[in-house]
């Protein structure tokens, strides 16, 4: 049996080894598994800045973006000696090492595992019970136009600010933008989720035909504003992650100025590292501005006083006091028929106007973070073309023989 391919990269002062350097991992522009690490390589002092010091869940697409990624908590048993790692501990008392990406040698070792995009957590290893960050994660529904996506975000800009914190966007690198805030460690998962879903509502009731906070899929239009994205053991792909989509777009940081015209397809794999060195890095001094989450807290408190109780958990976690029946709502009976205010849980089914049919219901895996399905089939199309072609060739030689 022949030896694997392999090459060695410098990277942190260490030699790392990369196997397989010429599998395609993006069959539409060719894009390999050496590509990318060296991708990582160039932009690796803008990308360590949101992935030092954090527990990072590696989604491994060890064939490339065409197959569904393993999603992998624990590093493997046997790894180098240098590999930092951080001690995350469960509900259930079993704990795990996953890997804390803290220089350019980490992001070579997890791209030679089949690492595309990171995805840390928003605590860092001293203390993961209290996060330095508020995500804001906005995801437009099925039909919703790109520049709505940026309107809402513009909107989310200003209610950080009236509440006292800086955003820093992002392009998702798939349908939507994030909004990173750094704040200070000072508040558990629970209180920071509470601060996100209080300043997700605020944008709702500042822009109701843009934004919703419905978790219910029939029940929303618009831009969803994702405070789910808070809880404790979710992550979103990091800044300056190449996402598996077709083209390898990036999720890449922005200058406020930019949101309004910015275009995701020019963020990509290889126009990234360019703009990098154009312009810089505008999430550069992120760290340097933590925030505090008062303000947004007392905000909570306020809705709450109102009438306005805890909003939908993601279907693993345990049931929150205060929480809605976790029936999707076209199924719920006992569901009254009037409207609340915006930012309130809705009954009665989706708003004049919106259809329903889009909820696929707690524990449901759509694919997720890879652009659209219809880019995918295109994709997919493009690579079946040569081996058809091929076999239409060998089919005529044979005829001829």
């Amino acid at each position: 049996m022949a030896k694997r391919e392999y090459t060695m990269l410098e990277a942190a002062g260490r030699e790392v080894r990369l196997s397989s350097p010429a599998k395609v991992y993006f069959p539409k522009p060719g894009w390999t598994k050496l590509d990318i690490a060296e991708y990582y390589l160039t932009v690796a002092d803008a990308a360590l800045v949101h992935l030092r010091e954090r527990p990072t869940v590696m989604k491994r697409f060890v064939n490339g973006i065409m197959e569904e990624p393993i999603w992998q908590k624990r590093v493997p048993k046997n790894i180098p000696d240098w590999l930092q790692t951080a001690t995350v501990a469960f509900p259930s008392g079993r704990t795990a090492e996953e890997l804390a990406a803290n220089d350019a040698a980490h992001l070579v070792w997890a791209v030679n595992l089949g690492v595309i995009d990171f995805n840390p957590w928003p605590a860092r290893r001293a203390d993961l019970d209290h996060p330095d960050e508020l995500r804001v994660d906005l995801d437009p529904t099925p039909g919703i136009k790109w520049d709505a996506v940026r309107r809402t975000a513009i909107v989310v800009r200003h209610v950080l600010a009236d509440h006292g914190l800086e955003g820093y966007p992002k392009t998702s690198g798939s349908k939507g933008i994030h909004v990173n805030v750094r704040i200070e460690p000072r508040w558990d998962f629970l209180e920071v989720r509470r601060a996100a879903l209080a300043m997700a509502r605020e944008v709702e009731r500042r822009a109701p035909e843009l934004a919703t906070t419905k978790w219910w899929k029939e029940e929303r239009h618009g831009v969803f504003v994702d405070y789910n994205q808070n809880a404790r053991d979710r992550t979103v792909a990091s800044c300056y992650s190449v996402r598996p989509t077709p083209d390898a777009r990036v999720s890449c940081a922005l200058r406020w100025d930019e949101v309004p015209n910015v275009e995701p397809e020019d963020l990509r794999l290889d126009t990234v590292p360019d703009r990098l060195d154009e312009l810089g890095d505008p999430a550069a001094d992120i760290d340097e501005r933590p925030g505090s989450l008062e303000a947004l807290l007392d905000l909570a408190r306020r809705d709450e006083e109102e009438g306005l109780g805890d909003a939908p958990w993601p279907p693993h976690f345990p049931k929150q006091k205060g929480e809605p029946k976790r029936v999707q709502p076209s199924r719920d009976r006992d569901r009254p028929t009037h409207r609340g205010r915006a930012g309130d849980p809705q009954p009665g089914g989706p708003p004049p106007g919106v259809g329903g049919g889009l909820q696929r219901g707690f524990g449901s895996k759509p694919r997720t973070g890879q652009g659209y399905d219809q880019e995918f089939k295109e994709a997919s199309a493009a690579k079946k073309k040569p081996a058809a072609r091929k076999k239409k060739a060998a089919a005529t030689r044979k005829r001829k023989s």
